[in-house]
């Protein structure tokens, strides 16, 4: 399948995920390649329907610009008490609806979300589906201050640390100033017990273990196919 052929699957999949976006809620936006059609789709939406949201709070400038010249206005979380619906990507997605985030380094925001929401949909294409979490650097999102002590304590455990670095090869800094460091054991040992290890973690500020938040997966197959799958939470 070329980029064309994906990009126009990504496109329905997204379309899909913007009829479930309900009138005068509060939206909550990720970002990446799919969640530009789903705000695309938005916009359609506000053209041809008159779409109003209440409130809506994005995971990225990329997002807020696209939807700001879209004619939406964003909101930061801080000023909403709580999110109906968030829509976003992932990195990876198990059978379960659990994934990694944060490639795009915004796991700390995105995760803040998702966790203030009453909703979490997810839009992949099939590329991103795994049997078992893992096929995936796992981020790590840690305080400068203890950055060193976390990194050689996570090689101790063999979880195959290394630090994010920018363009210019100096560490990648979040927007909150801090870094990043990659898990790179795959596949990931048990989650629920790796999440509960970083959480408890001194210096971890947040990690990609996205566990038990998000209901609802819509998926772009290579054969045109658009699945939406759910699970109870």
């Amino acid at each position: 399948m070329d980029k064309t052929q994906q990009d126009e699957l990504k496109k329905q999949a997204a379309i899909k995920a913007a009829q479930l976006v309900e009138n005068d809620s509060v939206l909550g936006v990720g970002t990446g390649s799919t969640v530009a059609f789903f705000i695309d789709a938005l916009g359609k939406r506000k053209e041809t329907e008159g779409l109003k949201l209440k409130h809506i709070v994005t995971t990225s400038n990329r997002s807020k610009k696209q939807l700001e010249r879209l004619g939406f206005k964003v909101d930061k979380l801080a000023d909403v008490d709580h999110v109906d619906l968030t829509v976003d990507g992932a990195d990876r997605v198990d059978p379960d609806l659990n994934g990694i985030k944060g490639g795009g380094g915004a796991l700390t925001l995105e995760k803040n979300v998702a966790d203030n929401s009453d909703k979490v949909i997810w839009i992949v294409d099939e590329s991103k589906l795994v049997d078992r979490l893992g096929d995936f650097p796992l981020p790590v999102e840690v305080l400068p201050v203890s950055a060193e002590q976390n990194f050689r304590r996570f090689k101790k455990e063999g979880l195959e640390p290394r630090f994010r670095l920018a363009e210019d090869g100096s560490r990648y800094q979040t927007h909150y100033g801090n870094y990043i460091i990659d898990l790179g054991i795959d596949p990931l040992p048990v989650i629920s017990g790796l999440a509960d290890y970083l959480d408890h973690t001194v210096g971890v500020v947040e990690h990609g273990l996205f566990l038990n938040m998000c209901k609802e997966v819509i998926i772009a197959h290579a054969d045109g196919k658009i699945e939406d799958r759910k699970v109870n939470r």
